[in-house]
């Protein structure tokens, strides 16, 4: 995992995807760059509809419980999606809360799912996937998205570049009548990357002159940050994705460290095993507290700031000294109880 640098909340960063990654198109739909059928298969743009039932706040625990709604989901190359999304999100409330799913680097968690608890006002979500355009709408690793409670209204494009939309009864005729305006009409069954095998794949690209171009990993930092978005998984427990409890795992922490006194970040990486994201920083927090060596004046703010406990495999880790000929996987005493298995301070950018 690079070294998320801080120049990702730069106002001047941007992102810029491979010119070289040719479009996959059939039969005049364009696939995002991102995601693409490995089969042969027939592509159809359009929407089905269907009614959900009112059923709570679908993990969203500090949002209002779910009404009765309808939800629209929605097939439309690539290239016609970002307009479809300006006029969609214009027509949710003046504030919103943001949600964003990465796909990481947690080897037991295929999507990272982060939720805001906070609304904020439309114009930094919209300013922001301006910005990292092609991140969002062509990148095949991200899904974006807002949800508002009054009136109700979800919309959501996946890392496929679907779009899903739930709205209470009352915005259909809305909702119904801007896909005509894009000539996208109701369909049993609406056909995009993920009606068939597929691949998935990062497209930006960040050569080293251009440290104004950001990877993934920064720009989902940058998001959390001015989205104010935190990830939507249970700190206190260690599940994979079926729910089966791991008990005790390796963890690989990234931390980044500043003071008022010395602006520039420095980064550390944590090793360790933990029963849970809070343990696993609370162990990374005192690796990194050992590492700094000098303790800072009574006048400094410090500020150490975890960006990310990722779960990784014992047989990718190892215990051996860093620049030791042999490499073993990590021995099982280790995932018996917790403990800090190593701590560095990380160099370069890249």
């Amino acid at each position: 995992m690079p070294i998320i640098r801080l120049e990702a909340l730069d106002p001047m960063s941007r992102c810029l995807a491979d010119e070289s990654i040719a479009r996959k198109t059939i039969q005049g739909f364009g696939f995002p760059l991102g995601v693409y059928p490995v089969e042969p298969m027939k592509p159809q743009e359009g929407y089905n509809s269907d009614f959900e039932q009112a059923d709570g706040d679908d993990g969203i625990e500090d949002v209002e419980a779910w009404p009765d709604r309808y939800v629209y989901d929605i097939v439309i190359s690539a290239q016609r999606l970002h307009a479809l999304w300006v006029q969609i999100f214009a027509l949710m409330p003046g504030r919103v809360y943001p949600i964003l799913d990465y796909i990481g680097h947690d080897c037991y968690r295929e999507i990272d799912p982060y939720i805001a608890y906070e609304p904020i006002g439309q114009e930094r979500v919209t300013n922001f996937l301006q910005r990292y355009h092609d991140f969002f709408f062509e990148d095949g690793m991200v899904g974006f998205g807002a949800v508002s409670e009054d009136p109700f209204f979800y919309a959501f494009v996946d890392e496929h570049k679907i779009l899903t939309i739930r709205v209470e009864p009352e915005l259909c005729p809305k909702i119904e009548q801007l896909l005509a305006s894009f000539g996208i009409e109701a369909v049993d069954e609406p056909a995009g990357a993920d009606a068939a095998a597929h691949e998935h794949r990062s497209v930006l690209i960040t050569p080293k002159d251009r440290p104004d171009l950001l990877n993934a990993d920064e720009i989902v930092e940058a998001a959390r940050h001015h989205w104010g978005l935190v990830l939507n998984v249970d700190p206190e427990s260690n599940l994979d994705d079926e729910g089966n409890d791991l008990g005790i795992t390796p963890f690989r922490c990234l931390l980044r460290y500043e003071t008022d006194q010395n602006p520039t970040a420095q980064y550390a990486e944590v090793l360790c095993t933990a029963a849970s994201i809070h343990e696993a920083e609370s162990l990374a927090l005192e690796a990194i507290e050992q590492l700094i060596e000098e303790p800072e004046t009574d006048k400094s703010t410090t500020d150490i700031y975890l960006l990310s406990a990722d779960r990784v495999e014992p047989k990718d880790i190892s215990v051996e000294p860093e620049h030791s000929k042999s490499s073993k996987p990590l021995p099982k005493k280790y995932l018996q109880q917790q403990s800090i298995l190593s701590a560095r301070w990380l160099t370069g950018t890249k």
